[in-house]
């Protein structure tokens, strides 16, 4: 199955200062989904923000709230971040020992429901959950700071996740690394959801967005031709 192409900027590079703003301004520029990059500065080195600053961002964009949750547990928060307004919530396959009941509280709680993988992690960990997830998140970095480099290797893991997809109906979203040059490589190995943060938080205007958001989408188009 193929899905469309869908850029998720994730707003851990926009300006903290005027994060509303940040959020009206990348959505009137095309993005697909908002990225929330959750981090607790336990299972992964780096804190961002948590569900009340998502729940205050809610109003600034109708675009999917895409939320990403690099913390450990996170069965606890998992009701937070839904009332808080994400639309899809992610957790990790290394963040705790019943990975399918943190999934099932998700889908029970109304939400899409995503699990992602570090690069150390085989695929391996998510094969028996395939049935219960709409979205598969390959880390192409070591997660916890922006601005990484893609790791080359995650190629290959990513054209492994297509192939496991097969037909059912399941985004592979990408994070981390993906620029202009890296989403052909992202598009080429079946990635559909583009998640990149300096790479589009570099200009400082709607239209210095626009460009970057439709850059990404033709790059990573053309991986696919």
């Amino acid at each position: 199955m193929t899905l469309p192409i869908r850029i998720a900027p994730s707003i851990l590079a926009a300006d903290f200062a005027k994060l509303g703003q940040e959020v009206r301004d990348v959505t009137a520029a095309g993005a697909d989904w908002i990225h929330l990059d959750v981090m607790d500065g336990h299972f992964v080195p780096n804190i961002s923000f948590g569900a009340d600053v998502i729940k205050s961002l809610r109003s600034y964009s109708d675009a999917t709230f895409d939320c990403h949750l690099m913390i450990s547990p996170a069965d606890p928060y998992l009701e937070a971040f839904a009332k808080a307004g994400c639309d899809r919530i992610t957790v990790h396959a290394e963040a705790g020992p019943h990975l399918h009941r943190s999934l099932q509280t998700i889908r029970n709680l109304g939400k899409k429901v995503g699990v992602t993988v570090n690069p150390a992690t085989p695929l391996s960990a998510i094969e028996n959950v395939l049935d219960d997830i709409d979205l598969i998140l390959i880390m192409s970095v070591n997660p916890g700071f922006g601005g990484q480099k893609f790791i080359p290797a995650m190629a290959g893991k990513i054209a492994a996740a297509k192939s496991l997809i097969g037909d059912r109906p399941i985004e592979l979203e990408v994070d981390g690394g993906v620029t202009v040059e890296t989403a052909p490589i992202v598009g080429k190995a079946g990635g559909n959801v583009l998640v990149a943060g300096s790479a589009i938080f570099k200009g400082a205007s709607v239209e210095a967005y626009r460009t970057a958001i439709s850059d990404l989408r033709s790059a990573a188009g053309a991986g696919r031709s």
